[in-house]
């Protein structure tokens, strides 16, 4: 199976294996969301059933706790866990700094609480979400239905006075209409190209009314483990100031393969 798999999907599996390692017995686990966090859920949902790993999960939307359960994971919510151990999670872009860009998904207000609620986070993504300066992924912010309009009005004029490229936004839609989150909010994408000062913008988004939360995760990422199509693996660890480097074989007959058509 796994050789149908195209590189960029390679490089997101070996990512979450690697990352499913960091997981210890009796952990309560931070489960994210996206087609990367999908992995790790099926290599957790693995470890679970054929190595007898007991673990609770935090899922951070109603899609990865669907998946998690479908796996056999033992899902929380994080009022009933309180604290995590740890949180594993995707991104759409990281920085050498380790600051995010994440909400591609839909998920960034669930996402951004779970992992604040970890002792750490781990990012898993593949080498192309690395960049130099955040921004060429658009910058989803979470704003709820009322006057969203205003609230985009008000981004858009904030944005003139901001480090970035470009200041336009768009409502996200799922089909006709438009996107809405499980927290029943809309989202604004907001296309920058380029992110000057991401601590500062982060903090001026979130004073503008109507806008819940940003895609911005700024100090919140303490290890991104990247991975590439060859099954290499680098893990960086900013606390540590460490670098490693594995290489993880693709196994044929892995049930991983079976049911993942994202």
């Amino acid at each position: 199976m796994s050789g149908e798999l195209s590189p960029i999907d390679k490089a997101k599996f070996v990512a979450a294996k690697c990352a499913a390692e960091l997981v210890e017995d009796g952990m309560r686990v931070g489960l994210g969301t996206g087609s990367t966090a999908a992995w790790l859920v099926r290599c957790l949902g693995e470890m679970v059933r054929e190595d007898g790993l007991k673990i609770t999960g935090v899922p951070t939307s109603a899609r990865t706790a669907e998946l998690a359960r479908e796996v056999g994971i033992e899902v929380i919510t994080l009022d009933e866990a309180r604290w995590l151990d740890l949180t594993i999670d995707g991104a759409d872009e990281f920085d050498g700094d380790l600051n995010l860009i994440k909400g591609g998904g839909g998920a960034l207000l669930q996402e951004k609480i779970v992992a604040t609620a970890s002792d750490q986070m781990v990012v898993i993504a593949d080498k192309a979400k690395e960049v130099e300066m955040l921004g060429a992924f658009p910058l989803p912010i979470e704003v709820i239905p009322f006057g969203w309009q205003t609230s985009q009005a008000l981004v858009e004029e904030t944005l003139i006075s901001m480090d970035v490229m470009g200041r336009s936004s768009t409502l996200r839609m799922n089909g006709a209409s438009p996107y809405v989150t499980d927290e029943g909010n809309h989202i604004l994408d907001l296309h920058l190209n380029r992110i000057g000062n991401p601590r500062q913008l982060a903090l001026v988004l979130n004073q503008i009314p109507g806008v819940v939360e940003n895609g911005l995760f700024i100090d919140i990422c303490d290890t991104v483990v990247i991975g590439y199509g060859d099954g290499k693996v680098e893990v960086r660890d900013i606390n540590e100031g460490t670098i490693e480097t594995d290489r993880i074989d693709f196994v044929e007959t892995d049930n991983l393969f079976a049911d993942l058509g994202e």
